[in-house]
């Protein structure tokens, strides 16, 4: 029976031959992961299972503080001492606390916990990020990961797939972020409800790990249940660089039935802007700079495009500028390694000459948490992947979601500005 990449998957994790679309079927995970916030709720239904004193494995378990880290409050820093006392009675071999770990979905690939043909679940709907490596990866509620803590196995569906193609080279100034705003903007927030997407072409092909990275985190935008791109000699070399353990590498059959192919040229495309308050209000940036549309704070980082790649962008066009005076813009590496590397390359000097200030690796702005929240009236353009009403702070607020480049581009201007017009802005 021909299969697509997420059946293949899910059948051998299984222990099927074949799977369809719509069968049900429980699956051993490779990896649980769990951030400070799922992981109160999940440690808390664990202890309540009868007989469920140790996790199934300490070694498939990776917990990560994120989301509220450096403590914002006495509360945060409760729900963040639950979890690493957790870690420590567990025994728990990755547990990233701040300072040594940053975003999660930035922090499991760099420390080599993904690689090809897994099967990964996690506490967080980003948890999709990983198919960026050939794995099947979903994010499920915090029940379902209480029991992937203990037993090992999940309870799934089989998720039909929609195979999108990309073909064309992209322009100036347009990355894998434009290309997946287009994606989402093509199919809308519910187009993948619970289906798996899986990329192909020669575009996506060319991409570098960064950008594929940046295309499957934001697959959940389009309601999907994951994304998955195949493994190729870039991947296995990315992955083989950070762990020396055993993976099996899946490929889609040729004759796979898919839901949908969906074909999308991006020699043409421009560079996107999702506007409010929706990730599929999407417009090409010279519709949105028809109007002058000022903000009042520029946010870069995020499990999105918090790495290094997209924080050499924003240095090169800030380099030697100062941005505007009427706003702030507030930086998040992606992790504490892209903190280091950025340091060593001159990248946080050049960010803070421009007037950004540089924040821990983190979540907080992202969904309105701390460093970064909004308050009523402002308006926000950021690299993140949500922009729903409320999503970073005030529901009074506004966020419009763009590349790196975008963001740096307005950044100088203090309105939402095309890249490919940056090198003409003077400070």
């Amino acid at each position: 029976m021909p299969m697509t990449l997420t059946e293949k998957i899910l059948a051998r994790h299984a222990g099927l031959d074949a799977v369809e679309p719509g069968q049900i079927i429980n699956a051993k995970v490779d990896l649980v992961l769990a951030n400070e916030l799922s992981a109160a709720v999940a440690i808390g239904v664990m202890r309540q299972m009868k007989g469920a004193d140790r996790v199934f494995d300490r070694e498939k378990i990776a917990l990560v503080e994120d989301h509220f880290v450096p403590a914002k409050d006495a509360q945060s820093a409760k729900i963040a001492k639950l979890m690493k006392d957790f870690a420590v009675e567990q025994k728990i071999k990755h547990f990233f606390d701040v300072g040594r770990g940053g975003i999660e979905h930035v922090v499991l690939p760099e420390e080599g916990l993904v690689a090809p043909g897994e099967l990964i679940v996690g506490g967080d709907s980003h948890t999709c990020t990983y198919g960026a490596f050939g794995a099947f990866a979903t994010g499920m509620g915090s029940t379902d990961i209480a029991a992937a803590f203990v037993l090992g196995e999940v309870w799934l569906k089989v998720p039909s797939s929609i195979k999108l193609v990309y073909n064309g080279k992209p322009g100036e100034m347009v990355f894998a972020k434009d290309i997946m705003l287009k994606t989402v903007g093509t199919l809308g927030i519910d187009g993948a409800t619970y289906r798996a997407i899986e990329y192909h072409g020669t575009t996506v092909d060319e991409l570098s790990i960064t950008g594929r990275i940046t295309m499957a985190n934001m697959a959940i935008e389009a309601g999907a249940k994951n994304g998955i791109f195949h493994a190729d000699a870039k991947t296995i070399a990315y992955v083989k660089e950070r762990t020396d353990r055993d993976f099996l590498v899946e490929k889609a059959d040729a004759d796979a039935h898919y839901e949908r192919v969906i074909e999308i040229d991006i020699s043409s495309l421009e560079p996107q802007v999702a506007c409010p308050h929706t990730p599929d209000n999407v417009h090409p940036i010279s519709e949105v700079t028809r109007d002058e549309i000022l903000v009042d704070q520029v946010f870069i980082g995020s499990c999105t495009n918090g790495y290094i790649e997209d924080l050499r962008v924003v240095a090169e066009i800030l380099d030697g500028k100062k941005i505007d005076p009427r706003l702030r813009v507030i930086v998040n590496p992606g992790s504490q390694k892209v903190w280091m590397q950025a340091a060593e390359e001159g990248i946080l000097g050049k960010l803070a000459g421009a007037g950004c200030v540089v924040n821990t690796p983190g979540c907080g702005a992202c969904f309105g948490g701390h460093m970064g929240t909004l308050g009523d009236g402002e308006r926000c353009i950021s690299t993140t992947n949500r922009n729903y009403v409320g999503r970073m702070g005030s529901p009074k607020a506004e966020v419009y979601l763009a590349s790196p480049a975008t963001c740096a581009a307005s950044a100088l201007t203090g309105r939402i500005t095309d890249p490919r017009v940056a090198a003409a802005v003077t400070a």
